[in-house]
């Protein structure tokens, strides 16, 4: 067995608080294409550390309110 670390992101929960804010605006505030946020939002793609703070600056909010790892084993 190896550890898993699955990253947990909630970076559509905070979107949506702002007023309804679409997926392409997020995009041009962070630099970024539409389908890169729906790849974040879908959890298939993992932001860089640089998009990440971008994000988070976006919704005021810490790195870890958007992310988090999900500890368990694999059994594979």
């Amino acid at each position: 067995m190896r550890p898993r670390h699955d990253v947990l992101n909630h970076v559509r929960r905070h979107r949506l608080m702002l007023d309804g804010m679409t997926q392409q605006e997020l995009a041009e505030r962070v630099g970024v294409t539409r389908q890169t946020i729906l790849s974040i939002e879908g959890g298939r793609y993992n932001p860089s550390v640089g998009l990440a703070l971008l994000l988070a600056d976006v919704f005021g909010v810490p790195v870890d309110q958007l992310f988090e790892i999900e500890r368990g084993e694999r059994h594979d």
